[in-house]
């Protein structure tokens, strides 16, 4: 039988007849009753808790929320508390708040409870910031050297990969950059340099004293690829670097130096300053330096080795570049020269013209292949012409010594480049001009008369330097007054513009060019050829191409 007490309810009986005892529950949680254990539970939360009373004054601190806000305690008014984010937030009726407090970043955010009370919980985001920073930090450095390394690697001129050097590391790494070049040898002991600033509106040039390295701590190192980590020099060694900076830059702060290395050894050196009051240059900023340093000096380098080649170009392209013909008397002539690509105009099709007392030795030749290889064997036919043609000038015999000449060379069993080459002699005579074509395997030229008919001299012979023992033909030729011969290579005919023109030009299109221009003088007659073939190919010659004219004088 159970019993019910007065003014109470009976709670359930346990086995032994007495009324047990639950904890009050709320949303269907059990929640201690014990207030010891509670507060134990408090103390053990990662997060420091705050609680405030209906009148904002804390009721309880948990041992987290003592550890990062010392000042707060209970029965102080919240909005009045030390943490000034946090008091402002309570006043403004913020739910949130950040603040940096004894060397801790915080963050909190406010839960409203019953009657009118509220708890804070408070977490310290220290240390995910510092990851959050380090992410974004090692981004932005890669991103600058994935930039640097696309900026640099687009520059193929020493100056200008020196100017893309100094402006890319400012401001990023410093307020002022200065690249320098390594003297190139004790007879100029004095470096040049390239200095960009932030207030500068562009990088400027200039040479420096020749003391420089004495006032300027690890500089002969970093010149001699010496100098290991870059090591930044306190603000107090840093004053002999004004003669470098701009007058309005002011006192340096910190700088570091960092040799610019190239594949073959140091290209200069890399000098980064800050003002004063920017913080010093890190380890991370060191390393960050060392590597731009490093690929810096790896395009300085490439500039280096590239202008070296653009120079040998130019020598080889004066050497080899078609010569201006010389005055024949009775002779009017005029020729036509495009390198394929027509880039560095230097190739394998060539012509001369060597005058004699009594007319001129002329040669047109293609060399097999392209580009600098055939401008070689190219250079190396028209030296031995230039030789050959003061011991003989008879064009069957003079292509004959040629050919035994080019395989005397040390390197002739090492070649497999030939030349297909027209030797003419020409010789003015009271009714025209005579001619003696000797051909080692080229194209036959094209006699124009001054009616307009087009026909082949047929000249054959095989390509000079293919065989020892080759054997080589000659065929003469008179010009009348107003007739012309037009010697060219197989550049002129074999050429195709692509999809517009996908056939090759051809000797019959060539021909009907010549008979339209019948009359015109030699220049206007080349000029005119070339530019039918321009507008074949449209504008991109795939192959080299050497046009030589020779008319007959009209009678004054």
């Amino acid at each position: 039988m159970t019993t019910t007490k007065r003014g109470g309810s009976a709670g359930p009986v346990g086995g032994d007849g007495q009324t047990s005892r639950r904890p009050t529950r709320h949303g269907g949680r059990g929640l201690p009753a014990d207030p010891p254990l509670a507060r134990e539970l408090l103390d053990g939360l990662a997060e420091a808790v705050l609680t405030t009373d209906a009148a904002g004054r804390v009721t309880l601190v948990n041992a987290r929320a003592v550890e990062l806000l010392p000042e707060i305690v209970a029965g102080v008014e919240l909005s009045g508390c030390a943490v000034a984010a946090l008091a402002r937030a309570v006043r403004d009726g913020t739910a949130v708040f950040e603040a940096q407090h004894h060397g801790r970043h915080l963050r909190g955010a406010r839960r409203q409870l019953a009657g009118n009370r509220y708890a804070w919980y408070v977490r310290d985001v220290t240390e995910e910031h510092a990851r959050t920073d380090a992410l974004l930090a090692e981004r932005s450095r890669t991103a600058f050297l994935a930039q640097a390394g696309s900026r640099l690697g687009l520059s193929l001129h020493r100056d200008q990969t020196l100017r893309t050097t100094v402006t890319l590391a400012v401001p990023y790494l410093a307020d002022a950059a200065v690249a320098l070049l390594r003297p190139p040898a004790p007879a100029e002991p004095h470096p040049r340099f390239t200095r960009y600033a932030d207030d500068e509106p562009a990088p400027v040039t200039g040479v420096a004293d020749e003391e420089l390295t004495d006032f300027v701590p690890d500089l002969g190192a970093a010149f001699d690829g010496d100098l290991g980590e870059p090591t930044p020099w306190p603000d107090a060694d840093v004053a002999g670097l004004t003669a470098l900076l701009p007058p309005s830059f002011g006192r340096p702060g910190a700088a570091l130096v960092s040799t610019m290395r190239g594949p073959g050894g140091p290209a200069g050196a890399l000098l980064l300053v800050r003002r004063a009051g920017r913080a010093d240059f890190d380890s991370r900023d060191r390393e960050l330096a060392r590597e731009f340093a490093t690929r810096a000096g790896a395009a300085l380098a490439a500039a280096e080795l590239y202008g070296e080649q653009a120079h040998l170009a130019r020598v080889l392209q004066t050497s080899l570049l078609p010569p201006e013909l010389p005055v024949v008397p009775g002779v009017r002539m005029a020729g036509g020269y495009r390198s394929a690509g027509d880039t560095l105009r230097i190739g394998g099709d060539f012509y001369e013209v060597f005058p004699h007392p009594r007319g001129a030795l002329f040669a047109l030749g293609d060399v097999s292949g392209k580009g600098v290889g055939a401008a070689v064997l190219t250079g190396r036919v028209r030296q031995s012409l230039q030789t050959l043609r003061l011991v003989e000038q008879r064009p069957l015999e003079l292509i004959h010594l040629l050919n035994r000449t080019l395989f005397d060379a040390p390197d002739a069993a090492r070649r497999s480049q030939l030349t297909t080459l027209l030797l003419g002699w020409m010789e003015h005579g009271p009714t025209g001009v005579d001619l003696r074509i000797a051909g080692g395997g080229h194209p036959a030229p094209l006699l124009v008369t001054a009616a307009g008919s087009v026909t082949d001299v047929p000249v054959g012979g095989m390509p000079v330097g293919a065989l020892t023992d080759a054997r080589f033909t000659e065929v003469r030729v008179h010009l009348d007054p107003g007739d012309l011969l037009l010697a060219y290579t197989d550049g002129v005919t074999e050429a195709s513009g692509g999809p517009a023109h996908a056939e090759k030009f051809g000797e019959r299109r060539l021909r009907g060019a010549l008979a339209a221009a019948a009359g015109l003088p030699p220049a206007a007659l080349v000029d005119r050829l070339l530019q039918v073939v321009d507008e074949w190919v449209g504008g991109q010659a795939p192959d080299d191409i050497a046009m030589l004219a020779v008319c007959a004088s009209t009678p004054a």
